[in-house]
């Protein structure tokens, strides 16, 4: 044991509004749990005043209880979600968005199964609250193809979930830039449970979620976690082989039968679909390998600008 039983991380961006009330929400269900804890809030380059309100927070809560972290920029919410991770001096750490919708209500549930003896209690939606339909048909189709490539149901996970410091400290020591954090945490394996919970409503603003947010996400963290993407191209070159066998028996059977096949109409729809799978392969590959430089370069994955609460620089990572 280390002096603190339970870190408590939420990642930050543009929430001036809702985080004094949030960490309220949080430290109330702390508090009467009576146990040793601590809150880490990590700023991922906020362009509002929410560093400000941190510091607030910080400055009415002396004692080390509650940290600070700014970064330099916007780095992502699963950067910031790791620098939580590394920050946290917690036997346990509860990872939990900062916009009021995960219920802190749950925490003394997750505690109890975790002093059970599993190390991953995982926050499981069940419902995905006030999502708009397209909102809604995008979470469920980029699931099932991350589901298909961990070979785990992904279907209504979330970021809302408690890792135990051995599972904390593994995921640390992983050297990969990119980290899809909500997969890893099931990637890793070791003992886990699930608990699950209502989707609250945000009480202020907004989701910063729109649509091509959405879309880089996915597209970012299925090719960061998985090769499964890659595998489209072979189907799609099989696929079109089959085609092209089918023309081609069909043009010999015309053919045989005295009967010359229209070519010119046939000939551009079999070049413009070739050149399209090819083109869609080229780009695949080609995204992959700029995601080998990033990993090759070893740039960090987050700057630290700013910090406030902890005794010591624990830096960039």
């Amino acid at each position: 044991m280390n002096g603190i039983e339970v870190s408590i991380v939420l990642p930050v961006y543009n929430e001036e509004n809702i985080i004094e009330n949030t960490v309220l929400e949080v430290e109330k269900i702390l508090d009467s749990l009576k146990l040793s804890y601590e809150m880490i809030l990590v700023d991922d380059g906020s362009e509002d005043d929410t560093w400000k309100k941190i510091d607030k927070i910080e400055k009415e809560r002396r004692g080390g209880i509650f940290k600070g972290i700014l970064f330099s920029r916007n780095f992502g919410k699963e950067a910031a979600l790791l620098a939580g991770l590394a920050y946290s001096k917690g036997d346990a750490v509860i990872t939990m968005d900062s916009d009021s919708q995960h219920p802190p209500e749950k925490i003394p549930e997750f505690i109890k199964i975790w002093k059970n003896g599993y190390k991953i209690v995982e926050g499981i939606k069940s419902s995905r609250g006030d999502e708009t339909t397209i909102h809604h048909t995008f979470a469920s189709a980029f699931y099932k193809l991350l589901s298909r490539a961990v070979g785990t149901d992904m279907n209504n996970t979330s970021d809302f979930k408690l890792l135990d410091r051995e599972v904390v400290n593994v995921i640390l020591q992983m050297p990969e830039k990119q980290m899809f954090y909500r997969a890893i945490s099931v990637w890793v394996g070791f003992r886990s449970a699930k608990v699950k919970f209502e989707v609250q409503k945000r009480p202020h603003g907004k989701s910063k979620w729109t649509i091509i947010k959405l879309t880089k996400y996915a597209i970012r963290n299925i090719t960061s976690f998985t090769s499964a993407p890659l595998q489209i191209i072979t189907v799609l070159g099989g696929l079109f082989f089959l085609f092209a066998m089918f023309v081609g028996i069909f043009a010999i059977i015309k053919w045989a039968n005295g009967n010359a096949v229209e070519g010119f109409t046939t000939v551009i729809l079999l070049q413009l679909i070739y050149g399209s799978i090819t083109m869609f392969a080229m780009g695949l590959m080609g995204y992959y390998i700029s995601k080998l430089n990033d990993e090759i370069r070893g740039r960090p994955r987050y700057i630290v600008e700013k910090e406030i609460g902890t005794n010591e620089k624990t830096g960039d990572y």
